[in-house]
């Protein structure tokens, strides 16, 4: 597998995302990669294809190694300095990323990649895609981009890639929505009792 260096935001969004799989996130949920169909699903929701899975499907070894790697990831992603989470991620990046190739992209650009080493499991490459896109967001757009969630007793964490960097939950969709539902019944509550 080669891991862009200059697409950081995949491996960024990535550690968030496998971070917020954990049960202790979503507590009504549950565990979110409980069998190697779930890691199948989040690998296919993520758009990756690993070299370690090629030919095959996902074991319950694998799922287990994944379900380590995200308290790593999530420890990275709630370090206290940026360099704290240098170390971490180039930590990470070093399970399985080899040294960084100059090499064409499909439109004939010269690009900066890291190989992964042959015969890596699948938490390895996981590692080195997040650790890379985790020490890119830190020198592109700084160590203040790495975010707890705000919603209240959400526990879920976040790298605020997006260009204006103003996003405060870990999932819009669903914690920012709660949020506002929330404040509009309250909203509502208050206006019918004015009446």
């Amino acid at each position: 597998m080669r891991i862009s260096i200059t697409d950081y935001a995949v491996g960024a969004a990535l550690a968030g995302d496998l971070a917020n799989t954990s049960p202790t996130v979503e507590t009504t949920a549950g565990e979110a990669l409980p069998t190697p169909e779930a890691l199948t699903r989040f690998l296919a929701g993520h758009g990756l294809r690993l070299d370690a899975l090629a030919g095959r499907a996902p074991t319950a070894d694998d799922v287990r190694e994944v379900q380590l790697l995200r308290r790593e990831a999530r420890g990275v992603v709630e370090t206290e300095t940026e360099e704290q989470a240098v170390a971490g991620a180039a930590v990470l990046a070093g399970r399985a990323g080899l040294s960084p190739v100059l090499d064409r992209d499909p439109g004939g650009r010269w690009q900066w990649y890291v190989p992964t080493a042959p015969g890596a499991s699948p938490a390895e490459e996981l590692a080195a895609i997040i650790g890379i896109g985790l020490l890119g967001a830190v020198r592109t757009l700084g160590h203040g981009r790495f975010r707890a969630c705000a919603a209240p007793g959400c526990r879920g964490v976040f790298v605020d890639t997006s260009r204006g960097g103003r996003r405060i939950y870990c999932m819009p969709d669903l914690c920012g929505n709660r949020l506002n539902v929330a404040n509009h019944r309250a909203r509502s509550r208050l206006g019918g009792a004015a009446r």
